[in-house]
């Protein structure tokens, strides 16, 4: 019975690294220049990709962003980035409209485009979350990064659960309890 009690009690081992995400350069729902070193480095963040007409899961997901963002609203400098898989259309106007729509500040959380080739780079080489080809398919995944750029988990969002466990992860990385 002791040893159950000590168990529990026990801190959880550490998050996984999975790779770091490199500074780059895109540009905001604002038509800023986003550049990753000034405004994420030193921060936690989600990163999601979606599109702003999709009729599937987007709309969800960003939905469920926002509950991450509301969440974390205690976290110093948490921050919540949704990069754009059909930059053809989402542009800066675009992006800004459907920020509007979502109820986003734009203190915390950035809709981002860009070139195709920069956007395929960081979808499929940078986060591994599949291609953008045009085609308009694209993962469902939410990424956490922590203070250093490094990928911490990858949560799926259509499985129960698991945007508490990031809503949990993040506050853990932050030290926030609760």
């Amino acid at each position: 019975m002791i040893a159950v009690v000590l168990a529990a009690c026990s801190p959880e081992p550490p998050l996984p690294s999975y790779g770091v995400v490199p500074d780059f350069v895109l540009t905001d729902h604002r038509g800023q220049a986003f550049r990753s070193s000034e405004k994420l480095n030193g921060r936690l963040w989600v990163a999601d990709f979606i599109f702003t007409n999709c009729g599937g899961p987007c709309p969800r997901m960003t939905s469920q962003m926002r509950h991450v963002r509301d969440a974390v609203a205690s976290v110093p400098n948490a921050q919540m980035v949704s990069f754009t898989v059909d930059p053809a259309r989402d542009t800066p106007e675009v992006l800004a409209a459907y920020a509007r729509r979502f109820r986003a500040d734009s203190a915390n959380w950035h809709f981002l485009t860009g070139a195709p080739s920069d956007l395929h780079h960081l979808s499929r080489n940078v986060f591994r979350l599949g291609d953008i080809d045009g085609t308009l398919e694209h993962s469902t995944r939410f990424v956490l990064v922590d203070g250093q750029s490094r990928i911490r988990g990858f949560y799926d969002t259509s499985e129960a659960g698991n945007i508490d466990k990031l809503i949990t992860d993040l506050k853990r990385l932050a030290g926030v309890s609760g």
